[in-house]
């Protein structure tokens, strides 16, 4: 896949900082966000109840403050989630 053209289509939040993402390649990862969010964007997703308030919004993962990350980030972070498996793989 050409990921010049990779969307995020649907997200949903798992535990701590975990979130599965969806992505238009139909590769399903858990990108763990513990310690990537860096600068003072991202300082109020380190509250977890803030954290879990994204959105899909401009093809990514956003949160209501703006914060947002390139769905190729999350996607080379990710973890590729398997379908019928709660494991996902190391890459």
């Amino acid at each position: 896949m050409n990921t010049l053209f990779l969307e995020v289509v649907d997200a949903q939040y798992l535990f701590e900082y975990k979130i599965l993402v969806v992505f238009n390649d139909g590769k399903s990862k858990i990108v763990d966000l513990e310690g990537k969010m860096i600068g003072p964007v991202f300082h109020p997703l380190k509250d977890l109840d803030f954290f879990r308030k994204f959105s899909i919004r401009y093809n990514t993962v956003q949160w209501p403050n703006g914060a947002d990350l390139a769905p190729e980030y999350l996607y080379k972070i990710g973890k590729t989630q398997y379908p019928d498996s709660s494991v996902a793989a190391e890459e």
